[in-house]
């Protein structure tokens, strides 16, 4: 897939929070990532920023729940 394709591919990505973050760990450079999520590199670390926040609170929520089946 070239990054053309790639960047209409997940641009309107349902998750572009996760999929910063996994691509982030995956070790896929910043550049490349700015282009499949459509995000200028000056924006990316707010993004991470965000997806980290987003990735904590469904982590917290998660564990609310759990806890409350038990």
């Amino acid at each position: 897939m070239n990054s053309a394709n790639a960047s209409r591919s997940y641009a309107g990505c349902r998750y572009p929070y996760s999929l910063a973050l996994r691509l982030r760990d995956a070790g896929v450079a910043a550049e490349v990532i700015c282009v499949y999520l459509n995000v200028e590199r000056a924006a990316l670390d707010g993004f991470y920023r965000i997806a980290e926040a987003k990735f904590i609170v469904a982590q917290h929520l998660t564990q609310k729940r759990c806890r409350e089946c038990a």
